[in-house]
């Protein structure tokens, strides 16, 4: 029965894979059943019921979030060719659609996103991938000794909603600097729990690896240090947005069982590749535990 079960959801996975690696392509019920080794008659339906949203609205939710995406933290795109990517005809109908599920037009969006209707309209996309979450094992992690790297750090603090924009001021910053993520690495530091008592109380620290003059530029950058030593080490392959689940199995599941102790720095993470530089589910990240 277990094993019936995981070869179901293995299944659906492919499924979702081959739409982020698809979105430019013609996407039909015929198509994504053949895919999983489903009976086309009924795929739709177990699609819908395995993750809360037909396969229509999941594709159109996964072509609008690239779309939001390259025109967030994009700039080489024109907004006609983001529509076009989107799977519309033409540009008007890609803001009719945009302007109703985020409330601003793509051009308004571009220049200033509001990021909570953003996250709202987002919600049915993150719990269907949710739904097929990997599990970890302790054969997933690895322990390295990690040397020490100099940051530059743009701190975030307060409500969680607007990380959005911190982001974007980040990517703008760090490419004036000359600091681009193929040649200096990323990190997030989380000073605090994902989602705080309070809004108020987030705190996450967005890092660039750099041994450059820091010049700020009109924006608050601190020099900092990622310290070195020996970490817990746990890589996520693909949806790396969230990476809540994979704190927590470290946490709560491999340090109590490992007899290892965690020292006196936070968990952080290197983000080694990007959406939509690549396909979400390409996505890759290290879950770093600093262990004594």
């Amino acid at each position: 029965m277990k094993a019936a079960l995981q070869n179901y959801q293995d299944r659906m996975r492919r499924v979702l894979d081959h739409i982020d690696r698809h979105l430019d392509h013609d996407l039909d019920l015929d198509g994504l059943s053949a895919v999983a080794a489903f009976s086309k008659f009924h795929f739709h339906r177990q699609f819908t019921a395995t993750f809360g949203l037909s396969v229509h609205r999941y594709v159109q939710l996964a072509r609008m979030k690239r779309a939001s995406h390259q025109l967030a933290y994009g700039k080489a795109q024109s907004v006609t060719d983001i529509a076009m990517d989107a799977g519309y005809d033409t540009p008007d109908a890609f803001a009719r659609a945009f302007r109703q599920r985020f409330g601003q037009s793509p051009s308004s969006f571009r220049k200033s996103p509001d990021w909570e209707p953003w996250l709202a309209a987002f919600g049915p996309l993150d719990n269907a991938r949710n739904t097929l979450m990997k599990t970890f094992s302790s054969d997933d992690v690895t322990i390295r000794e990690v040397p020490a790297t100099r940051v530059a750090i743009m701190e975030h603090r307060g409500d969680p909603a607007t990380l959005g924009a911190t982001i974007q001021r980040f990517i703008a910053w760090r490419r004036a600097a000359g600091l681009h993520p193929r040649t200096s690495p990323t990190f997030n530091v989380w000073r605090s729990e994902r989602r705080p008592a309070s809004s108020a109380d987030y705190s996450t620290d967005l890092c660039v690896g750099t041994d450059q003059p820091i010049e700020a530029n009109g924006e608050e950058i601190k020099a900092g240090e990622i310290p070195g030593g020996r970490c817990a080490v746990l890589r996520i392959v693909g949806y790396t947005d969230n990476l809540e689940p994979a704190a927590l199995y470290l946490y709560r599941d491999w340090l109590p069982a490992s007899g290892e102790e965690a020292r006196d720095f936070p968990i952080y993470c290197q983000r080694l590749s990007f959406f939509p530089e690549v396909p979400e589910h390409e996505t890759v990240a290290d879950l770093f535990l600093p262990l004594k």
